[in-house]
């Protein structure tokens, strides 16, 4: 079977806009990244650079995933950077990417379990990050990457065997996700004040958020012929390139029509005229630029409640099933593939009621 190349014109492809925005991965990644150089040799300040044939398998695997399975960008770049930093430790350890056998991959695992974020540089911020990159979450990410990465060599009869089929999954548990009540939902979607066009934006992010349970992802690259205003839905292009049509409330249909009536004109350009949200520079907005928006708000609004982007998102899945809504049409609308990924909210939804009957009832 040939391997897969990737044409001339693939520079427009997510592949390639990944590997132009992420560096090796993420921040936290890149910090492990030369962390993990120093610590197999404590000598050389920086990492070395990474094995040029080790760098071409990495790109044609990744336009793989990309080809076959359509992954998003995001995940790209976990993949990317998972394997970038295997690569960079088994250099250090004379072996290359492509011939590690199942002992280097167990001494890997083995290194990213007891590493602790000491090394110079590493400090404040950046070490938890270090820290949060090699956490059991993290671990088991690395085994389905070695696993995918390693049975692709074998189907491309680049290797004969997979040294990776037999590394054990490490156990973790499931975090319940977090969530806000109704009346913190209310206050943190009227916080932007809809005076000027960047609150009108705000509101207009906040409330489609919550109304349509989109994806960060998805609700910073919504593109104008995704919406249907008349119609109430918005069609999204989600996880694996799967397609689904989210109905959106009257509140976020007339906050979408203030933003594109009366502020999104201040901020558009040629180049961004197929977006709907753009930053004041007329730029598309990015995940981080949504993180520092909901934070602000949420400050402003009284919300001291651990947030996360996706808060919104995991407030429209727990307050439609506190209300009934049936489990499998909950996962329709965020775009779940599996339903176990759906029924988290369940849990939350029954902790929630448990709080409420303990705080109101008389008896309780």
């Amino acid at each position: 079977m040939p391997v897969t190349t990737r044409p001339k014109t693939a520079d427009k492809t997510p592949v390639k806009a990944a590997a132009r925005k992420v560096k090796v991965g993420d921040a936290g990644a890149q910090s492990g990244v030369d962390a993990g150089s120093r610590a197999a040799s404590p000598a050389r300040a920086k990492a070395e650079p990474l094995n040029r044939e080790d760098a071409a398998g990495i790109e044609r695997f990744a336009d793989h995933l990309w080809l076959e399975y359509g992954l998003a960008r995001n995940s790209l770049s976990a993949y990317r950077s998972d394997l970038t930093l295997l690569s960079r430790w088994l250099r250090s350890q004379s072996r290359s990417l492509d011939g590690a056998q199942s002992g280097d991959l167990k001494g890997y695992l083995a290194y990213r379990a007891t590493r602790k974020p000491q090394a110079r540089g590493e400090s404040g911020a950046t070490a938890t990050a270090a820290q949060n990159a090699f956490s059991a979450r993290s671990q088991a990410r690395f085994v389905t990457v070695c696993r995918r990465y390693y049975g692709w060599l074998v189907r491309e009869r680049i290797r004969a065997d997979d040294p990776a089929a037999h590394l054990e999954m490490p156990r973790i548990g499931r975090a319940l996700p977090k969530t806000l009540s109704i009346d913190e939902v209310d206050r943190l979607l009227t916080a932007p004040a809809a005076t000027d066009s960047l609150g009108l934006r705000d509101r207009a992010m906040l409330e489609l958020m919550y109304a349509s349970g989109l994806r960060v992802s998805e609700l910073v690259r919504l593109r104008h012929d995704e919406i249907n205003l008349d119609h109430g839905v918005v069609r999204l292009i989600g996880k694996g390139g799967k397609e689904r049509l989210v109905p959106t409330g009257e509140a976020a249909i007339d906050a979408l029509r203030a933003w594109l009536q009366h502020g999104r004109g201040e901020f558009s350009n040629a180049e961004s005229a197929d977006w709907v949200f753009l930053t004041r520079r007329g730029e598309v907005m990015t995940r981080q630029n949504f993180w520092l928006l909901i934070k602000r708000h949420a400050l402003a609004a009284g919300i001291h409640a651990a947030l996360s982007p996706h808060t919104l998102r995991h407030a429209f899945a727990t307050h439609l099933l506190e209300r009934g809504a049936d489990l499998r049409a909950v996962q329709t609308l965020l775009g779940h593939a599996d339903l176990s990924t759906t029924q988290i909210y369940t849990h939350v939804a029954r902790a929630r009621l448990r709080e409420i009957h303990a705080r109101h009832h008389p008896r309780a």
